[in-house]
C-alpha cells in the first residue's frame, strides 16, 4: 500500500499539459498522512535498489538515454535529492553536471550548447543540476543577465522569453525523437522553508560555506521568480518532457517521489539485457567448451 500511495503522489505531481498550470495549485509540503516518514525512507532505498538495477540494463541494452534536470530556489534540496536518488548507480553510467554562472566563452555563444555539450549518450543517465531553464528564470528577473550576453539588438523584444521557451520545446522534443527521456524537477519550496534552511546554514559551522549573502538578497525577488517558474513549466510541459512540480519543505518526501518518477520512466523503457541469436548462443557454447578443455 505505501508503494501505492507513493507512485499515486508522484503522479500527481506529474505536470504534462502547461495549459491553465498555476504553481499555486501544487503544495510544497505533500500529504503524508497516509505515507510515514518511517515508510518514505524504506521505499527510497528500495527505489534507490530498483533504480540502479533499472540503470544496468539501460547501459547494457545501449538504445535509451535518460537526462533528468532539476531546477528549484535556492536551498530547495537538489543536490541532497540528487546525492540520495542516485547513490547506488554505477559512476560508470551517470553523469552530474552542476551549472553555475557562464563565463565569457560560454557568453559568446548560443544558451543552449554548454548544456547540449553535456548530454548523455544512448545506455547513459545524465543529470543537470540547473538546465538551459536558467536562461529564462534568472536572466528574464534579472535584465543585466541577458546584457551580458551579448545578442543583436534586433533579437532582443519583448518575446524573446517566449521565443526561448518555444527553442526549448522543440529541442526537448527532437531529444525524446532520438531516445532520450526527458524528466524535469521543479523542487517546490514555501519561502517560510527557505528562510528557515538559510538559518540553519548561518548557524551550523559546517554549513556556512553553503550560504552566500547573494542568496539571501535574492529573496526579494521571490515573486518574480515563482511567475517566471510557472511561465516556463507552463510553456514547456509535454508528455514526451514532463515536469514534476515536487513538494520540497520535507527533503525526505521529495527524494522518495523523485525516485519514484524515475524508476517508473525507466520502467516504462522496460530496457532488457542483449539476447543472443542463434549463431551467438553457438559461439558461446564453443567458448565453453574450450575453457573447460583448457581444465583437462
Amino acid at each position: 500500500m505505501p508503494r501505492e500511495i507513493a507512485r499515486a503522489q508522484a503522479a500527481a505531481c506529474r505536470v504534462e499539459m502547461g495549459k491553465g498550470f498555476r504553481l499555486a495549485d501544487f503544495s510544497t509540503r505533500g500529504a503524508v498522512e497516509d505515507l510515514p516518514r518511517e515508510a518514505a525512507e524504506r521505499l527510497l532505498r528500495e527505489g534507490t535498489k530498483r533504480l540502479a538495477e533499472l540503470q544496468d540494463r539501460l547501459a547494457a541494452q545501449d538504445r535509451h538515454a535518460l537526462f533528468v534536470i532539476f531546477q528549484a530556489m535556492d536551498a530547495a534540496g537538489k543536490d541532497g535529492a540528487i546525492k540520495h536518488v542516485f547513490s547506488g548507480v554505477n559512476p560508470q553510467g551517470c553523469t552530474v553536471h552542476s551549472f553555475k554562472a557562464p563565463g565569457p566563452e560560454e557568453l559568446s555563444q548560443d544558451f543552449l550548447r554548454r548544456h547540449v555539450a553535456r548530454l548523455p549518450a544512448r545506455g547513459q543517465i545524465g543529470i543537470h543540476n540547473r538546465s538551459w531553464y536558467e536562461e529564462v528564470l534568472i536572466a528574464r528577473v534579472h535584465p543585466a543577465v541577458l546584457a551580458r550576453q551579448g545578442l543583436p539588438e534586433e533579437v532582443v523584444t519583448p518575446r524573446i522569453w517566449d521565443e526561448r521557451l518555444e527553442d526549448i520545446a522543440a529541442f526537448e522534443r527532437y531529444l525524446a525523437r532520438q531516445g532520450v527521456v526527458v524528466l524535469k524537477f521543479f523542487l517546490h519550496l514555501s519561502r517560510e522553508e527557505q528562510r528557515e534552511r538559510f538559518l540553519s546554514r548561518i548557524d551550523r559551522p559546517e554549513k556556512n560555506w553553503k550560504l552566500d549573502a547573494s542568496d539571501v538578497a535574492e529573496r526579494r525577488h521571490w515573486d518574480a521568480y515563482q511567475q517566471a517558474y510557472e511561465a516556463a513549466i507552463r510553456a514547456t510541459a509535454a508528455p514526451h518532457a514532463p515536469w514534476y512540480v515536487v513538494p520540497a519543505d520535507r527533503k525526505w518526501l521529495t527524494r522518495l517521489l523523485v525516485v519514484e518518477a524515475v524508476v517508473e520512466a525507466l520502467e516504462a523503457i522496460d530496457p532488457h539485457y542483449p539476447r543472443l541469436d542463434a549463431e551467438g548462443l553457438a559461439r558461446l557454447h564453443a567458448a565453453r567448451t574450450a575453457l573447460r578443455n583448457e581444465a583437462d
